[in-house]
Order: structure tokens, then C-alpha cells, then sequence
């Protein structure tokens, strides 16, 4: 019996038709990825600090360093950074004397010596207009920076900084900013090219401390700070330690989570992380949607859920039961033939694409490679026993409407695939594919022990991989995060979404008259 039902798939169409769609899927799949070996990895800047939002000439991270904004072209490095000191608030008291550097945020009058207006705004000695008055409640230059003289001989002026000793008379409800400057000096632009990859992991994992890291461009420790400017160092992870990067381990020595103080080893090299992270997350995702969610239940529909009905449907169901065999025995034969016919042909697949990633994987130890693949196939080949057993029974309640019925189930389990890609933990338990996706999230694990770091390095230090949002470390372990014990936890629920439909369908079928 299961060798007529292996030498009717074979003889099949919809067969073959099944195999080449799904073989031409990993062979794009695989093209894919040998391009993009091929091509390499091209640094790119992951924190955005070598734009220059302003125009000013100087990138966002040189700005960092010397604590100007890069948002403000008028401020850059060696400007000269405003210090506020005091402030006149919208509604406290009007005006304010000193000798100061001023921000007026709006409609001013300054009496006194003044300087470096003309910087800011060129025209500031030209006579006021006759409808700026003393009480400032005419602003006809709208949120612009500009200045006038007014006939009594004060300066108005609107949205500008200047440096002056006198007093600032602020119109109601506007407000001004007095401080002082730092001093100015001279700096040299650096390339836009100089902050891409300029700050790499620095971590040694032979080093037992939690506390690694180092800001190789000084954006954290703000290295060029002014004097005058406390430089309030990053401790986000709350270690207390400033700009450094906490390193978590279990008690193995495995990284199981990376907390980086902000812009503390946030630029790596691509190169170096990339490959691999890369690597790994086309194998997973390759494993969960190619093989698991696609092939896992696109091969079922086609190949499984007639194995009992067009037999009946073709007369021959009479034929093969005239055999000395139990119903239930024939249903399991039945399956147990598709099985071996279709999860060859899957095992075969995932060793294909073992070889090329094996072989024109990043350099190092590839090995492990082969134990992922294989792992992908036995719990593709899983999934196609399940999945087969569910069609099958479908096919056996109802021969009319059961393929429609087998659709609306095979889109279920794909949108239960889909959740669990998307961290669902609750939804998708009641699902196939659910425990498939697990299944191979432990089986990376098992082969590739330093995934959880991988991940981790993934989300802290900005690498776009797709690792961490691709795989994640198995859900179901009774707290335990033993990735065998998800293993042996999905087997078990995999079979009895196995069995479950056959118990079901040898109760139809046995209550079934054969025409």
C-alpha cells in the first residue's frame, strides 16, 4: 500500500507541479543569497551621524562631540556655545540688565553697547519702520530674525542672539534667554566618511566584567565639551557607569542580553557583523517561510488531501479495500507513503540548500550549518505529516467541500505563522505552524549557541540583519530557556495534531459504505 501510493503521487501532475514550484522557489531564494555574498557588505553609517542636517559643513557627529546643534547652522563647532543663565519669562518681569549675551525670542528693545548683531543680520542699522513703537506691540516681520534702530537710538530686535551690556526690555507674552558664550576658536570640518564605522564593539569575552564597551568617537563622553559645560554623561543602562555598554551573562558565560549607554559602540563595522548575522537570519528565514510556512502546507493541499477521497471518487477505493487490511491501517498507510514520498523530497531540498550556504557562506566554521538544514527539514517533514493528516481528514468528512475547508484551514495556520513571526505567544498555540516556527528557533539555538548575543548585538549596536526580529529564543520552556526541552515540547504537540486527525478520520471512514 504505501508503495502504490508513492508510485501514485509520482504519476501525478499536481505532484510535480507542487515540486517545481517549490524547488523554483529556493532556487531564487538561493540566487538571492549567492548575490549578495558575492556583493558583499557595504558600510553604512547605522547611528546617522555623518549627515550634516544644518549645512554648516560640519556632520551631526563632530556637533555631538563638541556639544553644538546640528539643527542650528548659525552654531557649530568652535562657534561658541550659549550658556543660559537667566531667563525673562512670559510672565514675570519685562526686562532684565546686564552684561550678557542675549537670545531674544521675540519682539525687543536693548538699550546699551551692543556687538555682533551685524553677523546675524546685516541690515540691523537701518532705521525702524514708524510702525514699530515703544510699546512693541507691532512684530510686522513675522517669526524672522531682524533689527532696527529705533528714533530714541535702542535697537529692536526679534529672534536674535547678540552680545551686549545694557538692559532687554521683552514684549508681553514673548520671552528672553541671557548667558554667556564660550569661547570661539577654529575647527576644521571632519569628512562626512569619518563617521561611518567609527565606532566599533568593544568587547572581550574573556574578560569576566559586565561593564565593556568604549565610545571610540567621543559622541558619549563628549570629549570636546567646553570648559563651562558639565558633560552629562549617558548611563541609560543604569549600571552607573557612564558610557559603557552591559554585557549579561548566564551562568555557562553566554551572552543572553547586551544594554548599551546611548551612542556608546552604536557604529560597528558592517563588515564584520554583517556576514555573519546576515548568514544566519537568511538560513531562519528561508527555514520559517520557505519550508515551514510555504512548502510545509502548500505541498499537503496539493498532495495529501485526496489520498482517500479521489480514491473513492475514482472507484478504486473498493479495489484497494478488498485486501485484508483494517480501515484505520489504511488510512495510516496511506499517509505514511505521501510522507516519505513528499518529506523526501523537502529533506533533499534542505540539504541542496545546506551545500550553498556551506560553501558560499561567510568564512569560519560552516559546519553547523548542515545541522540547521537538517533540522529545518525534520520539522518541515513534521509539519507535512500534520498538516497531511489534518487534509486528509477533511477530505474524508466532507469529499465535496473539503478542499474548501482544507483552504480556509491553510490560511489560518499561515496568519498563525505570521503572528508568531511577530511575537505573538497566545493566539497561535492552537496552530501548527506555531510549533513548527519554535521547533526551529530551538534547533538555531542548539547548533548555534551564541544566536541569543548575535540577536542582541542585532538590536543594541544597529545592525539591520533581520535576526532579531526573524528569530527569537523558544517560548515554551517552562522557564527553563532550554532549547531541548522546546524541542521535545513541539515534537509532542506535533503529534498529536497528527494522530488526533487520524483517530477522526478512521471513525468516518469506518462508518463509511464503499460504492
Amino acid at each position: 500500500m504505501i508503495e502504490l501510493t508513492i508510485k501514485q503521487l509520482r504519476n501525478k501532475t499536481s505532484t510535480w507541479t507542487a515540486f517545481g514550484v517549490s524547488t523554483l522557489l529556493l532556487i531564487l531564494l538561493s540566487a538571492f543569497y549567492v548575490d549578495s555574498v558575492r556583493d558583499g557588505f557595504e558600510s553604512i553609517d547605522n547611528d546617522g551621524d555623518s549627515v550634516d542636517y544644518d549645512g554648516d559643513g560640519y556632520p551631526l557627529g563632530q556637533e555631538r562631540k563638541y556639544g553644538s546643534s546640528d539643527f542650528n547652522p548659525d552654531e557649530y563647532p568652535g562657534s561658541g556655545l550659549f550658556i543660559p543663565e537667566g531667563e525673562i519669562y512670559y510672565n514675570g518681569p519685562r526686562s532684565h540688565t546686564g552684561n550678557h549675551s542675549w537670545d531674544a525670542d521675540g519682539p525687543s528693545l536693548f538699550s546699551g553697547s551692543w556687538d555682533n548683531i551685524l553677523d546675524y543680520y546685516p541690515e540691523a542699522d537701518e532705521p525702524c519702520p514708524e510702525i514699530i513703537g515703544e510699546d512693541l506691540e507691532n512684530t510686522p516681520y513675522g517669526w524672522s530674525p531682524y533689527s532696527c534702530i529705533m528714533a530714541s537710538g535702542d535697537r529692536y530686535l526679534q529672534f536674535l542672539r547678540f552680545d551686549g551690556n545694557g538692559t532687554l526690555t521683552v514684549a508681553q507674552g514673548w520671552y528672553g534667554i541671557y548667558g554667556l558664550v564660550t569661547e570661539r576658536f577654529q575647527v576644521a570640518p571632519d569628512p562626512p566618511e569619518a563617521y561611518i564605522d567609527e565606532d566599533g564593539i568593544d568587547w572581550d569575552p574573556d574578560n569576566p566584567s559586565s561593564s565593556q564597551g568604549f565610545d571610540d568617537d567621543g559622541d558619549c563622553t563628549r570629549s570636546e565639551y567646553p570648559e563651562q559645560i558639565a558633560a552629562d554623561n549617558d548611563d541609560s543602562n543604569r549600571n552607573r557607569i557612564p558610557c559603557d555598554v552591559l554585557w549579561t551573562r548566564n551562568a555557562d558565560g553566554s551572552v543572553i542580553q547586551i544594554q548599551p549607554d546611548m551612542l556608546v559602540d552604536e557604529d560597528p563595522v558592517d563588515s564584520e557583523l554583517m556576514g555573519e548575522s546576515s548568514h544566519r537570519s537568511f538560513i531562519i528565514i528561508t527555514g520559517k517561510i520557505a519550508f515551514a510556512m510555504i512548502i510545509g502546507i502548500f505541498l499537503p493541499l496539493f498532495l495529501a488531501l485526496g489520498l482517500i477521497r479521489d480514491e473513492s471518487e475514482n472507484g478504486t477505493l473498493h479495489y484497494l479495500l478488498s485486501k485484508p487490511i483494517h480501515r484505520g491501517e489504511f488510512i495510516v498507510y496511506r499517509l505514511f507513503g505521501y510522507l516519505i514520498f513528499a518529506g523526501g523530497f523537502v529533506l533533499l531540498m534542505s540539504l541542496l540548500m545546506a551545500f550553498v550556504t556551506v560553501f558560499l557562506g561567510p568564512d569560519g566554521n560552516r559546519l553547523a550549518d548542515f545541522n540547521v538544514w537538517f533540522g529545518i527539514g525534520a520539522v518541515t517533514v513534521l509539519s507535512l505529516a500534520a498538516y497531511g493528516s489534518i487534509f486528509n481528514a477533511m477530505g474524508l468528512m466532507s469529499p465535496k467541500y473539503g478542499v474548501y475547508l482544507a483552504l480556509i484551514y491553510g490560511v489560518y495556520e499561515f496568519a498563525m505563522a505570521v503572528m508568531t513571526l511577530f511575537g505573538a505567544e497566545l493566539v497561535p498555540v492552537i496552530s501548527v505552524s506555531h510549533w513548527s516556527l519554535q521547533m526551529i528557533d530551538a534547533v538555531v539555538l542548539v547548533a548555534w549557541p551564541d544566536t541569543i548575543m548575535l540577536s542582541q548585538m542585532s538590536t543594541a549596536f544597529n545592525i539591520d540583519s533581520g535576526l532579531s526580529f526573524f528569530w527569537r529564543p523558544p517560548l515554551h520552556t517552562f522557564g527553563t530557556g532550554s532549547p531541548a526541552l522546546a524541542i521535545g515540547l513541539s515534537i509532542t504537540v506535533l503529534m498529536a495534531f497528527i494522530s488526533l486527525p487520524i483517530l477522526v478520520g478512521q471513525s468516518i471512514f469506518k462508518r463509511r459504505e464503499i460504492d
